[in-house]
């Protein structure tokens, strides 16, 4: 791990989460929680494994991840983060706000998981009927996806789960969807472009941001 060698407090966290790769894993462990080393692999494409251990080492020297074994039905050994670690996740999120502009343009091949919208979803999402009984939306699948929960004023997002059946399930392609979740684009317009919603469409309605008037 090199260091930039500056008394600096700014220096100093780079030291240890500048490297690349390093706050990708972070956020992979805020979204997934503590998982297995392959589920990583998963949610990090373009990683090869001897990096990702590398870098694996590293945060545990430096006190962001832990791992423990978990006992059978699960019986792997997981990797989570630290309360040190968990403390990143306001610098995850505020990078996550300072690049959703750059998120307009199509991925032009760029690699795209749908869990990867967990973390802003978190906060671009509102609950527009807070009096109704809760509702649940999933975004792609079980395999790879996150269920976006109102209920009574309160949003949570989390990675999918056989324990929640959604009031709709939804795709598009990820350009469509970061604009749906911003604001702009009506879902009218966006299943033009791509999205399909399966179930409620009043129940997706009721988690998007606040827009203008809509177009149909």
């Amino acid at each position: 791990m090199r260091s930039y060698n500056q008394y600096c407090s700014m220096a100093r966290a780079l030291d240890l989460v500048g490297d690349r790769w390093t706050l990708l894993i972070v956020r992979e462990l805020l979204t997934q929680g503590s998982c297995r080393f392959s589920d990583l692999r998963r949610g990090l494409p373009g990683i090869a494994s001897n990096l990702l251990a590398d870098r694996l080492r590293e945060m545990e020297s430096a006190g962001l991840i832990a791992r423990h074994d978990e006992p059978p039905p699960v019986a792997a050994s997981l990797i989570g983060l630290t309360s040190r670690g968990q403390d990143l996740d306001g610098v995850v999120r505020e990078l996550t706000r300072w690049g959703a502009p750059l998120m307009l343009a199509p991925p032009a091949g760029d690699a795209f998981r749908v869990h990867w919208f967990t973390l802003p979803l978190r906060h671009l999402c509102r609950d527009g009927s807070p009096e109704d009984p809760a509702v649940t939306v999933r975004l792609g699948d079980l395999h790879d996806g996150c269920d976006i929960t109102a209920d009574h004023g309160r949003i949570d997002v989390r990675p999918c789960s056989t324990e929640r059946r959604p009031d709709a399930t939804i795709t598009a392609p990820p350009q469509v969807l970061v604009a749906l979740f911003t604001g702009l684009m009506t879902p009218a317009t966006a299943k033009t472009e791509g999205l399909i919603v399966e179930g409620s469409a009043a129940a997706l309605d009721r988690l998007l941001p606040n827009r203008g008037p809509a177009d149909g």
